[in-house]
C-alpha cells in the first residue's frame, strides 16, 4: 500500500480540478472567537463553495475512465484536512483505488476516534429527470443538488468542518482523531477488507462515527443500532441436456421448474417463518425494551404500503412490520429463470430453471454460515431426475450491532437530543453497510452513525440533493459529539 501525497504526483494525469488550494487559516493571528457558531456562521459562505467545488469532481468508482477523477476526490479531501489543521493528512492507495487517511494525536490520555466516508459517488449519466448537470452544483430552496450531495460528500465534510472550528476556537481538539475516507464505497469496498488488516495499528482506535448515515426527519433524530447482513445464492435445477417436446416427454420426465418451485416453497412454512434447519439457531433475542424502543417509532402502515406499492404488508407471523426489517433475517428470491416466457405459446419442458436468493442477517448470523446452511438444504433436496446445484457468491456482509448503552452512543444521544430538543429514534436497519462489521471484526470498536443527511434526499438517483440547514447541522453536531466524547 503505497503512500501518495496530497499533491497531485507530475506522472499522474489528474484533471484540472485535481489541484486544489484552500485559505490558510492556522497562521500566527487567525480569528479566534469562544463560540463555536459565530465562527460556523462566519465561514458558511465558504464552507458552501468548499462543498460545491467538491462534488463538481465526478469521482464515479464504478467507471474505469473516472479513476483519475476518484484521485482527484482524494486529494482534495486531503488538501481539505490539512487545510482543517491536521497535520498528517496522506492519500494511501488500496488495490486500485485511494484511500484518504488524515490523524491529529495531540490529546495525550484521550480517547481516539475514528471518523469514516467515502468520496466516491454513484453514477449519474442515463438517469433522466436531473433538472441540471449532476456535477454542476446549483443551490436551489436551501438546497444544493449534485450527485453525491447527501451520499457521501457533504455529510464527510460537516466533520472536516468541525475540526477546523475546534482548532481554531479552542487550538486544540478534546480527543485524538483520525480520519479514514474511502474512494470504493459504491462498489462494495472490494478492497478495503485487506487495506485495514495490513493497517490496522495506523487506524487503532477506541471508537468509530460514520458520516456515511442519515436522521430520521428534519425535526427528528436517529441513532441505529443495528444493521442487517447479507449473502447470496445462485440456484440451479437441471434436467435435460435440452428442452424437451412437452408432448412427447410430458408426464415421462422431470421438470425443471417445477423442481425449482418446489425447492424455493420449501425456504419458509405457512407463517413466514424460515424453515431451512439451522438458519434460525443463532438469531438473537430481543428484550421487551428492545423491542419497546422500536415500538416507539412512527410508522404509517398506509403510507408504508403506498410507498411500496402492495395493498398489505406480510412477512413472518408475530412480528411488526419494523421488527421484520431490523430483527428478523430474510431469505428473498431476487429473480427467476426457466422455459418459455416470451409471447406465444411453446410446448416444452424446459432443459433447466435458475434461481438468484440473498438472505439479510442479523446479529448473531454469521454469514459464510448461514451460506453454507443454505447450499446444504438446497442441495439435500430429492427431485428424481432433476440435478440441483447452489453457488455461494461473494461479496457477503456481517451484520452489526451496538449496545444501547455504549458510551459513544450515548454521548451521540445528548447531542441529538440537545439539537433536536427531543429524544432521537432507536431504530433497527433493514440494509447493510459492510464496513461496520469489518471495523468491529478487525479494530474491536464499534461505530456510531452520525450523518446528518435524510432519506428523502434521492441518494443514487437523480437530482440528489442534501439540505444546506443539515449540512450546517452536522457541523455543529460533530463538534459537540467529540467534546462528549472526551467525557464519556
Amino acid at each position: 500500500m503505497r503512500c501518495i501525497s496530497c499533491t497531485p504526483p507530475a506522472d499522474e494525469h489528474h484533471r484540472p480540478h485535481a489541484v486544489v488550494r484552500f485559505p490558510n487559516t492556522d497562521h500566527e493571528g487567525a480569528a479566534v472567537t469562544d463560540h463555536y457558531d459565530d465562527y460556523l456562521d462566519a465561514g458558511q459562505s465558504r464552507f458552501i463553495d468548499e462543498l460545491s467545488a467538491f462534488l463538481s469532481i465526478p469521482s464515479v468508482s464504478s467507471d474505469p475512465q473516472r479513476i483519475d477523477d476518484v484521485f482527484a476526490a482524494a486529494h482534495w479531501v486531503c488538501a481539505r484536512l490539512s487545510s482543517a489543521g491536521v497535520p498528517e493528512a496522506r492519500v494511501l492507495r488500496a488495490g486500485h483505488y485511494p484511500m484518504v487517511y488524515g490523524a491529529w494525536l495531540g490529546a495525550p490520555g484521550a480517547p481516539t476516534v475514528l471518523i469514516y466516508g467515502h468520496f466516491d459517488v454513484q453514477p449519474a449519466e442515463g438517469q433522466p429527470g436531473w433538472l441540471g448537470a449532476p456535477f454542476e452544483p446549483a443551490i436551489r430552496d436551501g438546497r444544493i443538488y449534485a450527485r453525491g450531495a447527501t451520499d457521501d460528500k457533504g455529510n464527510m465534510l460537516a466533520p472536516i468542518v468541525a475540526i477546523e472550528t475546534l482548532l481554531r476556537c479552542d487550538g486544540r481538539l478534546p480527543v485524538n482523531v483520525k480520519f479514514l475516507f474511502e474512494g470504493e464505497e459504491e462498489i462494495l469496498s472490494p478492497d478495503l477488507p485487506a487495506f485495514i488488516e495490513a493497517h490496522r495499528e495506523l487506524l487503532a482506535c477506541d471508537c468509530v462515527l460514520s458520516a456515511d448515515g442519515w436522521q430520521w426527519s428534519e425535526s427528528e433524530a436517529d441513532l441505529r443500532l443495528s444493521l442487517r447482513g447479507v449473502c447470496a445464492l445462485d440456484v440451479k435445477v437441471t434436467g435435460s441436456c435440452r428442452d424437451l417436446h412437452s408432448g412427447s416427454y410430458g408426464g415421462a420426465v422431470a421438470n425443471p421448474v417445477r423442481g425449482l418451485v418446489s425447492i424455493l416453497g420449501s425456504l419458509h412454512d405457512a407463517d413466514g417463518r424460515i424453515a431451512v434447519p439451522g438458519f434460525l439457531d443463532a438469531v438473537r433475542e430481543f428484550s421487551a425494551n428492545e423491542r419497546a424502543r422500536l415500538a416507539r417509532i412512527p410508522l404509517d402502515d398506509a403510507a408504508f404500503r403506498n410507498r411500496a406499492g402492495v395493498p398489505e404488508v406480510a412477512g413472518e407471523a408475530g412480528y411488526s412490520t419494523l421488527e421484520r426489517i431490523g430483527m428478523r433475517p430474510t431469505i428473498e428470491i431476487n429473480g427467476i429463470v426457466g422455459g418459455h416466457t416470451g409471447e406465444g405459446v411453446r410446448t416444452i419442458i424446459p432443459a433447466s430453471a435458475q434461481a438468484k436468493l440473498t438472505c439479510r442477517l442479523v446479529p448473531d448470523q454469521e454469514p459464510e454460515t448461514i451460506a453454507h446452511l443454505l447450499k446444504t438444504h438446497i442441495e439435500a433436496q430429492s427431485l428424481p431426475g432433476l440435478a440441483v446445484s447452489a453457488e455461494i457468491l461473494p461479496n457477503a456482509a456481517s451484520p452489526y450491532a451496538i449496545d444501547y448503552d455504549h458510551p459513544v452512543n450515548l454521548a451521540a444521544r445528548e447531542v441529538l437530543y440537545e439539537l433536536y430538543g427531543r429524544e432521537p429514534y432507536y431504530t433497527r436497519s433493514g440494509g447493510s453497510i459492510p464496513i461496520l462489521a469489518l471495523f468491529q471484526r478487525v479494530l474491536g470498536v464499534s461505530t456510531v452513525i452520525f450523518g446528518f443527511g435524510l432519506p428523502d434526499e434521492n441518494m443514487h438517483g437523480p437530482n440528489e440533493y442534501l439540505r444546506l440547514s443539515g449540512f450546517r447541522l452536522g457541523q455543529r453536531a460533530y463538534v459537540d459529539v467529540l467534546r462528549r466524547i472526551q467525557k464519556a
